[in-house]
């Protein structure tokens, strides 16, 4: 397999292969996991070259850091690893946490469970919206300080939410959701301010939670415990009424003799230099076709005319409006 181009996390962090791997649906919310499977795919994935792992302390209850933690037990070099703190789950309930105290325990949890001495990249996952965030990136510098955390990152954040942040320590990447039919990022400035400060955006869910790959004809298609059945883009009828947007995305594709997933992959590696992507799957076959999106490169027509065919015509929010996130 082609080795992928690379692009560099913040201003002075590793570089890192533009197509990186998000475990969250390991663990919960597309259905029943299977570690075995996913360590191999894990596994499989660093040997093709990827280096960017990301989880979040969330994800299972803790059971996605101990996943990709005895995978890395034997090959930490081999990986970049993300992981996020902030959403604290009790019971049935979620709450958000960005106190100075909370950041603290919440590292060495994560650190135990990951059975490692330092995590590389250390996203606050949202913000709470009553600590100021100064407070909460100056308890993640001393993280950094003190050598459990390599570099800083947030997640679903506003530019000016970004500035303040990135006044007290450099941050090395946002993580947003970013795809053809979430292009909010593009437009609210986020993009532009992150570049201007030397900040990669990570873009999470780019492949539209598995919708953009054209996979997704309907909700029986979905298992029953898989949350998008819930989500305002694929319940009561808005699955249907977007499914005509993705004729675009298989026009590119036919002329590219490339699969949707990787027209999808492709657009939002086309939209900066700072950009890096981080789909997630379970299957190795889809690995390999993640991976081979980085060598596509698309004309700017083509970007343009898939830029014009989703722009704001999805129906449906991206998440239920309780859980939409606070972004300053």
């Amino acid at each position: 397999m082609t080795a992928q181009p690379t692009r560099q996390l913040g201003t002075d962090g590793p570089r890192v292969p533009v197509v990186g791997l998000g475990l969250m649906g390991m663990s919960e919310f597309y259905g029943k996991g299977d570690d075995a499977a996913s360590e191999q795919v894990i596994n499989e994935a660093l040997d093709a070259g990827v280096r960017l792992l990301d989880t979040a302390d969330m994800y299972g209850r803790g059971h996605n850091e101990r996943l990709v933690g005895r995978v890395l037990a034997d090959r930490r070099d081999d990986a970049v690893l993300a992981t996020k703190f902030a959403i604290v789950r009790e019971g049935d309930t979620r709450r958000i946490d960005t106190s100075p105290e909370y950041v603290r325990r919440a590292v060495d949890a994560s650190l135990h469970r990951l059975g490692i001495d330092r995590i590389d990249l250390y996203y606050m996952h949202r913000w709470d919206g009553v600590t100021p965030i100064e407070d909460t990136v100056g308890a993640m510098a001393e993280l950094v300080a003190a050598g459990k955390v390599a570099q800083l990152g947030l997640s679903e954040i506003g530019p000016d939410l970004l500035r303040r942040a990135n006044a007290v320590h450099p941050i090395a990447a946002a993580q947003m959701e970013l795809s053809l039919w979430s292009q909010d990022v593009l437009h609210n400035g986020l993009l532009d301010t992150a570049r201007e400060l030397g900040t990669t955006l990570v873009a999470y869910s780019p492949l539209g939670r598995g919708f953009l790959t054209g996979a997704i004809a309907g909700l029986d298609t979905l298992a029953p415990d898989d949350f998008r059945r819930s989500n305002p883009r694929f319940a009561d009828g808005a699955l249907d009424a977007n499914l005509p947007l993705l004729a675009e995305v298989r026009r590119v594709a036919q002329a590219h003799d490339a699969t949707s997933a990787q027209v999808a992959l492709a657009w939002v590696l086309a939209q900066g230099d700072n950009v890096v992507a981080i789909p997630g799957t379970k299957r190795s076959k889809y690995l390999r076709d993640n991976i081979g999106a980085a060598q596509l490169r698309l004309t700017d027509a083509e970007l343009s005319a898939l830029t014009g065919a989703f722009d704001g015509k999805a129906t449906g929010e991206r998440y239920v409006r309780a859980g939409m996130p606070n972004q300053g």
